[in-house]
């Protein structure tokens, strides 16, 4: 699987993959499906309703303006009706919407119904870092722990170990953090996420 630097890498992927039904083949390759595996997923999930689904789930993202009310009401509608893919997808954009206006409990209510909208591993793990987030910035860092404890796969070892560190440290466990960071550090992760994680082990006391 490739190892992407940040979710927001894995997110562009997966919209493409989920999105843009020609570019399923090379999207297919990019998440590490496999050009067969992601043409045959494709095929048998692309029917009529996922393409309407599809279509209308471009409206609702492109739409999305934090300012304009009615965008995010008609986001949170298309998310609440539709238990796929492309609801949890909504999902994730008006989550970002309301961490950006600070209205962090809406942020986390909405990635935990996206995660029961979607079975994709991939998906799910970006929902998951996303809430890890947000719940580090709510100063639940137990919570953060449990949320990160639930993403699976190899290619998130470092940014995994980003947020524990983080959470660890906030609990006053510099240890902890430390020895979270050097895990990442030590996973195939790229240069600018180690050399991020060698800095912040850099000013850790002792």
């Amino acid at each position: 699987m490739e190892v992407y630097s940040n979710e927001n890498e894995q997110v562009d992927a997966l919209k493409g993959f989920f999105a843009q039904n020609g570019k399923a083949l090379v999207v297919g390759v990019i998440l590490g499906i496999g050009a067969l595996a992601g043409w045959r997923y494709w095929s048998t999930h692309q029917d009529g309703s996922s393409r309407e689904a599809s279509a209308r789930y471009q409206q609702v993202s492109t739409a999305l303006d934090a300012s304009k009310p009615e965008t995010l009401n008609a986001a949170a509608k298309f998310a609440s009706e539709n238990s796929n893919t492309y609801g949890a997808l909504a999902s994730l954009d008006l989550a970002k919407r309301y961490v950006d206006s600070n209205q962090l409990d809406k942020a986390a209510a909405q990635l935990q119904s996206g995660l029961k909208a979607t079975k994709d591993a991939n998906l799910q793990a970006v929902l998951n870092l996303r809430l890890a987030r947000i719940q580090l910035q709510q100063k639940q860092p137990d919570d953060v722990l449990k949320t990160l404890d639930a993403i699976k796969g190899d290619g998130w070892t470092a940014i995994i170990a980003d947020v524990r560190g983080e959470a660890l440290l906030s609990k006053g466990d510099s240890k902890g953090a430390r020895d979270a960071w050097s895990k990442g550090i030590a996973s195939d992760a790229s240069p600018a996420l180690k050399e991020m994680l060698q800095m912040k082990m850099n000013n850790l006391p002792g």
